[in-house]
């Protein structure tokens, strides 16, 4: 029978016992019960729970954790190592290609600044002889958004016709264990984040570094939450995530993501 409470557990580790409980429900970490049922744990859970942190550092889905703790808990660190360098390599093929499609958009983008610095000043209205968006500056794209300089009113009538998270039901395919383990990595993945209202929604401002993990969890989001629309801006050290819901979903968006400072 362990002697330590899951607020001291949560204080000893820095993990909330809101996700010390999730652990529990999900297989990862038992807990003892005392005669009153109050969780209690031995000294190690405390580095279970390191081993834990440092697996879904390297992305690993809690499902994987799992079964890598079986492994980990038998105590052969040959076994661990082999179980392992296969799901690191996957995760570093998958970091790459992600890396690639970054280094295209960014590219893209310096393609298009250009561009548009070399157009000269006009006092008259635009209209399609500027030139804004021409074949020698393509618009770049993370995920399945379009990013653009300027829309011309054909393209704006498309964008519009896309936006289907307008009129996706306001309901999430993730129930239960799902859920909170999606919300989770919200919140670790925005912890600090700068929150700014925008019309429909909420902008939170990043550090650059998270752009991949914050790309790979909007694009999970939208298939099992529809009614979400994200858009990424790279800003030079900062990623500004805009994140918008019809009003029916807005209660859903900051119960999520947290309310606007």
């Amino acid at each position: 029978m362990g002697t330590m409470r899951i607020s001291k557990l949560a204080e000893r580790s820095g993990v909330p016992a809101t996700t010390l409980r999730f652990y529990e429900t999900a297989g990862l970490l038992p807990a003892d019960r005392t005669s009153a049922g109050y969780r209690v744990y031995g000294e190690a859970a405390v580095e279970r729970l390191a081993f834990i942190g440092a697996a879904k550092h390297l992305g690993l889905a809690l499902a994987e954790i799992g079964e890598l703790l079986g492994v980990w808990e038998a105590g052969a660190c040959r076994d661990v190592k082999a179980d392992l360098r296969p799901r690191i390599a996957a995760r570093l093929t998958e970091a790459e290609s992600r890396a690639a499609e970054l280094a295209t958009f960014t590219a893209s983008l310096h393609t298009a600044l250009e561009h548009l610095d070399a157009l000269p000043d006009r006092a008259s209205p635009c209209n399609p002889e500027c030139g804004f968006l021409s074949p020698s500056a393509p618009a770049a794209a993370v995920g399945t958004r379009p990013v653009g300089i300027l829309l011309t009113p054909s393209r704006q009538v498309a964008e519009a016709e896309a936006e289907q998270w307008r009129t996706a039901p306001v309901a999430c395919s993730l129930t239960g264990d799902g859920l909170h383990e999606r919300t989770v990595q919200w919140r670790e993945v925005v912890d600090g984040a700068v929150r700014t209202s925008v019309p429909e929604g909420l902008r939170l401002t990043l550090p650059v570094e998270r752009t991949a993990r914050v790309a790979e969890l909007a694009a999970a989001e939208q298939r099992c939450c529809p009614f979400f629309d994200f858009r990424l801006h790279l800003d030079g050290p900062r990623l500004h995530l805009e994140v918008r819901a019809p009003a029916d979903g807005a209660r859903l968006l900051a119960d999520l993501f947290g309310p606007a400072a």
